[in-house]
């Protein structure tokens, strides 16, 4: 057993950059072998993906066994759940459709403890895992241990991104291209791979960078990772769980029957 696990914060945003496993898949098997094989953190996904409390905590456990810390992405909104995943033992939030100053001022609320935020007290199970078992010790490190990222990819969030990133305990921005290709196109196109969404990412990491932020970005397949890597992004994931596998077993699939190929 491999407890405590680092603070993300440890690790970023010095150093080279790190890699992100991101699970859709709600099985905290599948979470501690994106762990196992070398990710540096994971994210568990409640937006997108299957993932509720329950799971989430089984899962934040299998990769805390790893050694690795645990990101949860929460729904669009849903600023309770916050300090829920992070008493639960998370390392960190990712909240998505932070569009406003008003936007990132609710998620810095609900992740910080005062004076920062408004988090209430209640984090055990955080203590349990970060070694931190002194309510005192925990409480002291609490705000700089818990990593608290506002996805900005729609066009409010772009325009107000500067004043985003100056709102006290956001610590950094995740981008995803999918939605910045819609929100750049206005609706008509979903191209994440283009040139305008390559211009809108690099200007992204610049400026959180230069705010002292940290840039993380989703990236759909290894080769735009190491793209993002070299616009500046310092956490970017490789594809997600359920795509991985399913290109995997289609992969295997084809090498047995090659008439399956195309």
């Amino acid at each position: 057993m491999t407890l405590p696990v680092p603070s993300l914060p440890e690790l970023l945003p010095t150093g080279p950059a790190r890699f992100l496993g991101w699970s859709m898949i709600a099985d905290p098997l599948v979470a501690g072998a994106l762990a196992r094989a070398g990710f540096d953190a994971v994210l568990l996904d409640q937006q997108h993906g299957s993932y509720d409390y329950r799971s989430c905590c089984a899962a934040i456990t299998e990769v805390a066994l790893a050694g690795k810390s645990t990101l949860v992405r929460v729904p669009v909104g849903d600023f309770a759940m916050v300090s829920r995943m992070l008493d639960a033992g998370a390392a960190g939030i990712v909240a998505p459709m932070i569009n406003t100053v008003a936007d990132a001022e609710a998620l810095a609320a609900a992740a910080k403890f005062t004076p920062v935020g408004q988090r209430s007290w209640g984090p055990d199970r955080a203590m349990w895992l970060s070694g931190l078992r002194d309510s005192s010790a925990y409480l002291a490190e609490a705000n700089g241990r818990a990593l608290t990222i506002a996805m900005c990819e729609t066009e409010g969030a772009i325009a107000d991104l500067q004043a985003i990133l100056a709102v006290p305990g956001i610590d950094g921005v995740l981008v995803g291209p999918a939605d910045l290709s819609i929100a750049l196109s206005k609706g008509t196109a979903f191209d994440p791979l283009g040139a305008a969404v390559s211009a809108a990412l690099a200007e992204i990491a610049r400026k959180t960078r230069a705010a002292g932020k940290i840039p993380c970005a989703f990236a759909p397949s290894p080769t735009r990772a190491r793209e993002m890597v070299g616009m500046g992004y310092q956490l970017v994931s490789v594809e997600y769980d359920a795509m991985t596998i399913v290109n995997a077993f289609a992969r295997v699939l084809r090498e047995a029957d090659p008439s399956r190929a195309g």
